[in-house]
């Protein structure tokens, strides 16, 4: 299924692929802040609609996770790193994706502070 998904205002806005069997959400210091469900695919499944110049990033501690925010509304989308095998990776802010039923999405809680 391909969903379309954006920032508030607009600025940022996107397509991701996939089927959202669940969402993470992470109590570290960023995601307990702004509330995110994370649902993580491929890079290549995450296609911008907008130019990637539209988007901020911001990246703290290790610095390997790009947080992606809107500069305009501040609303953080999508993020993008590698995961343990190197492959890259979206971490798509679920909350950001139009005619999605948040309800019927299982929710399993990551402790980010721990790492």
């Amino acid at each position: 299924m391909i969903y379309q998904g954006s920032c508030h205002c607009g600025r940022v806005a996107f397509e991701v692929e996939g089927e959202i069997s669940g969402a993470v959400a992470c109590n570290c210091s960023i995601c307990a802040r702004k509330g995110a469900l994370m649902w993580f695919v491929p890079r290549q499944k995450l296609t911008l609609l907008t130019p990637e110049e539209a988007a901020a990033t911001y990246t703290f501690n290790k610095h390997v996770i790009k947080h992606r925010f809107c500069p305009t509304c501040g609303i953080h989308p999508y993020g993008e790193g590698v995961d343990a095998k190197g492959q890259r990776m979206a971490a798509i802010n679920i909350r950001c994706l139009e005619d999605l039923d948040l309800e019927a999405i299982p929710v399993s809680h990551f402790d980010g502070r721990a790492m």
